[in-house]
Formats: C-alpha cells, sequence, structure tokens
C-alpha cells in the first residue's frame, strides 16, 4: 500500500482546495475581523456639550492644557494640548496648530496643572 500524494488519484481531493485562500478572500476576512473590532460614537447629552464648551473656552481665554477624547472607529484616540481657535461655522477646533472636528469630540478634561511650591 503506497503513500498517496496531494492532487493525485486516491487523494483527498474533496478538501485539497480548501489549503490556500484566494487574495479576494483573504481581504475580506481581513475586513470582517477588523468590522467586529469596530465602536459606535457616543452620542453626547446637550449637558455634556455645554460642560465641553466651557472647557474649551477655559482652554482658549486661559491658556490652559486640555485633554480631548476623539471618535475614532477602532482606537481610542485624544489630543492634549492648549485650543488655539474654534471655527464654530466650520465645525472645527485647532489644538497644537492641528485642525479637528467639532462632531469628533467624545469628551474634554483640563490637564492637571503644575504647582511650583517656590512662588514667593
Amino acid at each position: 500500500m503506497g503513500k498517496t500524494k496531494k492532487l493525485t488519484p486516491g487523494g483527498n481531493w474533496m478538501w485539497e482546495d480548501s489549503r490556500m485562500m484566494l487574495p479576494e478572500h483573504k481581504l475580506e476576512h481581513n475586513r470582517h475581523q477588523q468590522n467586529l473590532k469596530r465602536r459606535e460614537q457616543k452620542v453626547l447629552d446637550e449637558a455634556r456639550w455645554s460642560e465641553i464648551a466651557m472647557l474649551f473656552s477655559e482652554s482658549l481665554h486661559r491658556h490652559k492644557e486640555i485633554r480631548v477624547k476623539l471618535f475614532d472607529a477602532f482606537e481610542e484616540l485624544s489630543v492634549i494640548g492648549i485650543v488655539e481657535r474654534i471655527d464654530q461655522r466650520g465645525g472645527q477646533f485647532m489644538v497644537n496648530g492641528d485642525w479637528f472636528r467639532l462632531s469628533d469630540v467624545e469628551g474634554a478634561e483640563l490637564e492637571a496643572e503644575d504647582h511650583d511650591f517656590f512662588d514667593s
């Protein structure tokens, strides 16, 4: 009784093609796996937006550092810096010279201030 090799008569032809994956199938599989990790954007109520607006204003006018949590479907993003400009008409704000969309904001908080204990 001799050994049968792949793709030879008498081999297991039913499952031989399952050993390879077409590039289109691999791309679709990867896309599907990534979509499983997708998260939905939080919907903020009016009170939370009001709080965020006050934090943006304080950062802008008092030059206080702020951490803004931004929406991304696949990872958690945040930007830390001082709000330099707010364009309400365009729906964006500037931190560290970069523009971000206000619609991507999920939260904000002022960064802790360093206290200098040697002030006179």
